[in-house]
Protein backbone atom coordinates (compact mmCIF):
# COMPACT_ATOMS: atom_id res chain seq x y z
CA UNK A 1 0.00 0.00 0.00
CA UNK A 2 1.35 3.52 -0.73
CA UNK A 3 0.91 6.43 1.44
CA UNK A 4 1.27 10.08 0.27
CA UNK A 5 2.10 13.52 2.70
CA UNK A 6 2.86 16.34 1.98
CA UNK A 7 4.97 19.17 4.52
CA UNK A 8 4.71 22.85 3.50
CA UNK A 9 6.52 25.66 5.16
CA UNK A 10 9.37 28.33 4.65
CA UNK A 11 13.04 27.49 4.80
CA UNK A 12 14.48 26.92 7.69
CA UNK A 13 11.52 25.04 9.82
CA UNK A 14 12.73 21.41 8.87
CA UNK A 15 9.81 20.03 6.51
CA UNK A 16 12.74 18.78 4.58
CA UNK A 17 14.56 16.85 7.31
CA UNK A 18 10.90 15.65 8.55
CA UNK A 19 10.54 14.22 5.37
CA UNK A 20 13.77 12.49 5.44
CA UNK A 21 13.18 11.18 8.72
CA UNK A 22 9.90 9.42 7.67
CA UNK A 23 11.38 7.82 4.45
CA UNK A 24 14.33 6.54 6.42
CA UNK A 25 12.00 5.15 8.60
CA UNK A 26 9.92 2.98 6.57
CA UNK A 27 13.12 1.68 5.15
CA UNK A 28 14.11 0.73 7.99
CA UNK A 29 10.84 -1.39 8.25
CA UNK A 30 11.41 -2.91 5.26
CA UNK A 31 9.54 -1.05 2.98
CA UNK A 32 10.52 1.83 0.27
CA UNK A 33 10.03 5.63 1.29
CA UNK A 34 11.24 8.51 -0.69
CA UNK A 35 11.27 12.35 0.10
CA UNK A 36 11.57 14.71 -2.86
CA UNK A 37 11.65 18.55 -1.62
CA UNK A 38 11.00 21.75 -3.76
CA UNK A 39 11.88 25.47 -2.36
CA UNK A 40 12.70 28.17 -3.61
CA UNK A 41 16.94 29.64 -4.16
CA UNK A 42 16.27 31.83 -0.65
CA UNK A 43 18.14 29.52 2.25
CA UNK A 44 15.36 30.73 4.88
CA UNK A 45 12.13 32.21 4.28
CA UNK A 46 11.16 30.89 0.89
CA UNK A 47 8.20 27.91 0.30
CA UNK A 48 9.42 24.91 0.71
CA UNK A 49 7.62 21.49 -0.07
CA UNK A 50 8.23 18.36 0.80
CA UNK A 51 6.44 15.18 -0.78
CA UNK A 52 6.82 11.80 0.95
CA UNK A 53 5.81 8.48 -0.20
CA UNK A 54 5.96 5.33 1.51
CA UNK A 55 5.30 1.75 0.20
CA UNK A 56 5.62 -1.81 0.42
CA UNK A 57 5.81 -1.64 -3.12
CA UNK A 58 9.15 -0.21 -4.88
CA UNK A 59 8.40 3.26 -5.75
CA UNK A 60 8.72 4.01 -9.48
CA UNK A 61 8.12 7.97 -9.37
CA UNK A 62 9.37 9.75 -6.57
CA UNK A 63 6.83 12.73 -6.40
CA UNK A 64 3.44 12.50 -5.17
CA UNK A 65 0.67 12.66 -6.76
CA UNK A 66 -1.33 15.91 -7.22
CA UNK A 67 -4.81 15.40 -5.52
CA UNK A 68 -4.20 11.94 -3.85
CA UNK A 69 -2.36 13.13 -1.04
CA UNK A 70 -4.01 11.82 2.12
CA UNK A 71 -2.43 13.81 4.74
CA UNK A 72 -0.50 16.88 4.45
CA UNK A 73 0.97 19.87 7.19
CA UNK A 74 1.19 23.52 6.54
CA UNK A 75 3.20 25.81 8.89
CA UNK A 76 3.34 29.08 6.62
CA UNK A 77 0.20 30.37 4.49
CA UNK A 78 2.52 30.92 1.08
CA UNK A 79 3.23 27.45 0.94
CA UNK A 80 -0.23 26.58 2.07
CA UNK A 81 -2.00 28.37 -0.89
CA UNK A 82 0.68 27.34 -3.27
CA UNK A 83 0.33 23.41 -2.58
CA UNK A 84 -3.09 22.58 -0.54
CA UNK A 85 -4.75 21.46 -4.07
CA UNK A 86 -2.96 18.30 -3.87
CA UNK A 87 -4.59 17.30 -1.05
CA UNK A 88 -7.10 14.89 -2.08
CA UNK A 89 -11.00 15.62 -1.05
CA UNK A 90 -11.54 14.59 2.40
CA UNK A 91 -7.96 14.66 3.36
CA UNK A 92 -6.80 15.83 6.31
CA UNK A 93 -4.46 19.23 6.82
CA UNK A 94 -3.12 20.04 9.70
CA UNK A 95 -2.49 23.99 10.16
CA UNK A 96 -0.41 26.24 12.19
CA UNK A 97 -3.24 28.48 13.24
CA UNK A 98 -0.76 31.43 14.21
CA UNK A 99 0.48 31.34 10.58
CA UNK A 100 -2.02 29.92 8.74
CA UNK A 101 -5.90 30.66 7.87
CA UNK A 102 -8.17 27.93 5.62
CA UNK A 103 -10.83 29.57 3.77
CA UNK A 104 -14.24 28.14 4.61
CA UNK A 105 -14.28 26.21 1.28
CA UNK A 106 -10.85 24.78 2.56
CA UNK A 107 -13.14 23.73 5.62
CA UNK A 108 -15.98 22.20 3.93
CA UNK A 109 -13.20 20.43 1.16
CA UNK A 110 -10.52 18.39 3.92
CA UNK A 111 -10.44 17.36 7.52
CA UNK A 112 -8.50 20.57 8.69
CA UNK A 113 -6.81 20.48 12.57
CA UNK A 114 -5.21 23.69 14.25
CA UNK A 115 -2.59 22.33 15.86
CA UNK A 116 -0.33 25.54 17.32
CA UNK A 117 2.54 23.46 16.41
CA UNK A 118 5.66 26.60 16.73
CA UNK A 119 3.86 27.86 19.76
CA UNK A 120 4.53 23.77 21.28
CA UNK A 121 8.00 23.61 19.83
CA UNK A 122 8.76 27.61 21.55
CA UNK A 123 6.95 27.76 24.75
CA UNK A 124 6.53 24.17 25.78
CA UNK A 125 9.58 22.61 24.63
CA UNK A 126 11.25 25.45 24.62
CA UNK A 127 13.02 25.10 21.40
CA UNK A 128 11.70 26.55 18.16
CA UNK A 129 14.05 24.19 16.35
CA UNK A 130 11.66 21.17 17.27
CA UNK A 131 8.99 22.19 15.10
CA UNK A 132 9.42 20.03 13.05
CA UNK A 133 9.96 16.89 15.17
CA UNK A 134 6.36 18.08 16.57
CA UNK A 135 5.13 18.09 12.86
CA UNK A 136 6.40 14.24 12.26
CA UNK A 137 5.04 12.88 15.46
CA UNK A 138 1.63 14.65 14.61
CA UNK A 139 2.13 12.78 11.14
CA UNK A 140 2.49 9.35 12.68
CA UNK A 141 -0.23 9.94 15.53
CA UNK A 142 -2.68 10.96 12.53
CA UNK A 143 -2.03 8.83 9.88
CA UNK A 144 -0.46 5.30 11.38
CA UNK A 145 1.36 4.79 8.63
CA UNK A 146 4.83 4.09 10.47
CA UNK A 147 5.39 2.72 14.36
CA UNK A 148 6.14 5.40 16.92
CA UNK A 149 8.95 3.68 18.46
CA UNK A 150 11.30 3.01 14.87
CA UNK A 151 10.46 6.59 13.64
CA UNK A 152 11.51 8.54 17.21
CA UNK A 153 14.59 6.41 16.95
CA UNK A 154 15.29 7.34 13.17
CA UNK A 155 15.12 10.86 14.23
CA UNK A 156 17.07 10.89 17.36
CA UNK A 157 20.01 9.09 14.73
CA UNK A 158 19.63 12.62 13.32
CA UNK A 159 19.79 14.84 15.82
CA UNK A 160 22.72 16.60 17.81
CA UNK A 161 23.81 14.89 21.52
CA UNK A 162 22.69 17.82 23.08
CA UNK A 163 19.02 18.34 22.17
CA UNK A 164 17.87 15.02 21.62
CA UNK A 165 16.05 15.70 24.90
CA UNK A 166 14.01 18.17 23.63
CA UNK A 167 13.56 16.84 20.60
CA UNK A 168 12.43 13.03 22.64
CA UNK A 169 10.00 15.95 24.46
CA UNK A 170 8.91 17.54 21.08
CA UNK A 171 7.82 14.15 19.80
CA UNK A 172 5.69 13.03 22.62
CA UNK A 173 3.85 16.23 23.21
CA UNK A 174 3.28 16.27 19.05
CA UNK A 175 1.55 12.98 19.55
CA UNK A 176 -0.40 14.03 23.08
CA UNK A 177 -1.77 17.51 20.55
CA UNK A 178 -2.73 15.18 18.03
CA UNK A 179 -4.66 12.73 20.14
CA UNK A 180 -6.65 15.67 21.37
CA UNK A 181 -7.32 16.97 18.23
CA UNK A 182 -8.65 13.92 16.80
CA UNK A 183 -11.10 13.47 19.91
CA UNK A 184 -12.18 16.72 19.10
Amino acid sequence: MQREFRFVGVGGQGVILAGEILAEAKIKNNGYGVKASTYTSQVRGGPTKVDIILSDDEILYPYANEGEIEFMIATAQVSYNSFKSGVKDGGIIVVEPNLVTPTKDDKKRWKIYEIPIITIAKEEVGNVITQSVVALSITVEMTKALDHELVKEVMLSKVPEKVKEANEKAYKLGVKYAKQALEN
